[in-house]
């Protein structure tokens, strides 16, 4: 069983909440609005509790599942507060058009708020490829990246605890390229497959 922290109070943060606390884990729930975090913290049962804003989380992994673009000011915000936490990172930053990524260059959310949170805070990237009803309703793998061996296995413990198979797929530069895995799942979802009921994982094909 893990010990977390949910920053945010929208749906993905609801959708893992109900997973973590089904699965026995210990659940915070964070938001500027702190009557929403209490909603949400009384909707989830379980013993969840809310915190307030800017404190140091209760949780060892600290989920940011926030909107792109206010991940880094929010771990900023935070700061030392997040000390010596695994800060997962769940974003994807799209841009307007939904066919490619924000920054132009080849960085990810996780890895700019890896440059702006404090010395001992581990940032890991992970969640990103799966749509929110699927990860309510399905199994899917959870794809994994991160620099520091010890907090990519405490979130893969977590992930496991939640019923998923977590994947590791390398250091937080690959973050990077899960953001590009998120968006070729959007095209999938508008072309190919043509719905959201699905997700990306891998077949292995041994002798």
């Amino acid at each position: 069983m893990s010990n977390i922290t949910l920053i945010g109070t929208g749906n993905m943060a609801r959708a893992l909440g109900t997973r973590a606390v089904a699965g026995g884990d210990t659940v915070e729930i964070m938001g500027r609005d702190q009557s929403r975090a209490e909603d949400l913290a009384q909707a989830l049962g379980g013993g969840t509790t809310a915190g307030k804003w800017g404190a140091v989380p209760a949780g060892d992994i600290v989920v940011t599942a926030l909107l792109a673009d206010a991940v880094v000011p929010v771990v900023a915000e935070y700061g030392d507060a997040l000390a010596g936490k695994v800060v997962v990172d769940i974003s994807n930053p799209f841009n307007a058009t939904f066919d490619g990524l924000v920054h132009g260059e080849e960085t990810s959310v996780a890895q700019e708020a890896a440059t702006v949170a404090p010395a001992g805070t581990s940032v890991v990237k992970a969640f990103n490829t799966i749509f929110r009803n699927v990860l309510e309703n399905g199994t899917p793998t959870v794809f994994v990246a991160g620099d520091d061996a010890q907090a990519k296995a405490r979130v893969a413990a977590f992930i496991t605890g939640l019923g998923l198979r977590p994947l590791d797929v390398g250091g937080l530069r690959m973050a990077h390229w899960l953001e590009g895995m998120g968006l070729v799942m959007v095209g999938l979802a508008g072309n190919g497959v043509g719905h959201g009921e699905f997700a990306l994982g891998v077949d292995e094909f041994t002798d």
